[in-house]
Formats: structure tokens, sequence, C-alpha cells
């Protein structure tokens, strides 16, 4: 089964209905549809819901939130290992430390594919296997 990594530029293009919004629904159906797992990290999830509180308030936040993800999905906890990692990640590779919370979440298993419309992510492209969306 193929899994999955979403980071929140990749729900945001889903969110906005722009480049690549087709990807992702491919595999937010695969998710439901149980051919695929999808996990996305809480601290990229916190990232979603912050950028669509700004744009559409309480209300807005809460009908998205609660509507992009199938239930399948896994939101994975930012743990204490998980929070070391990704510091090092950021501090070994200059990336920011949220984005270093989705790249660890894709190197944690073998075969794991990070989708992404971040094309600052190239810079680790050695460290995972990275799924591009198409420019905006």
């Amino acid at each position: 089964m193929m899994v999955y990594v979403l980071d929140s530029s990749a729900l945001l293009r889903f969110v906005d209905d722009e480049g690549g919004a087709d990807r992702v629904e491919q595999i937010l159906s695969a998710c439901a549809g149980r051919h695929a797992e999808l996990r996305i990290s809480a601290v990229q999830w916190g990232e979603v819901a912050g950028w669509v509180r700004k744009r559409l308030g309480d209300a807005g936040q809460l009908r998205v939130l609660s509507g992009i993800l199938p239930s399948e999905a896994n939101i994975v906890a930012a743990s204490a290992d998980r929070a070391v990692r990704a510091a090092n990640l950021k501090v070994d590779r200059s990336m920011g430390y949220a984005d270093a919370f989705a790249l660890e979440l894709a190197m944690d298993s073998p075969g794991c594919i990070l989708v992404t419309a971040d094309y600052g992510f190239k810079s680790v492209a050695d460290l995972a296997q990275i799924e591009f969306l198409p420019l905006k």
C-alpha cells in the first residue's frame, strides 16, 4: 500500500483549487477507499489551520478543517523524538522547522512519498521520495 505524507502547501493547493489540487484529491480518495495511507504532521496541520483561519475566519476554519481529510487519514503527533529529529534536519539541512516535520515523517517509512508544492524541498530530495505538485 502506498504511504503519502502531505505537507501544508499540498493541502492548501487542494483547499484553494490551485495547480495540483486534482492530484491531492486523488490521494485523499485513495485514502478514503483504503487504497493508500495518508499522514500529515500535526505541525503541518496546524499551519493549514492557521492559514485557513486567517483567510476565512473561525467559521470558515471549522468548515474547511472538518471536511478536508478523510477519517482514515492520520495526523501524526509531534512527539519529543520527532521534534528532535525535525530540529536536526532544520539545522543540518537549513530548512524551516515545520517543513522538517513533514520531511521527518516521510523519512520514517521506506517507500513513503512526501507530496508538496514547496520547491524548497528540492534541496533535501536526497533524503526522501518527494512528489512536487505543479507550479501555480
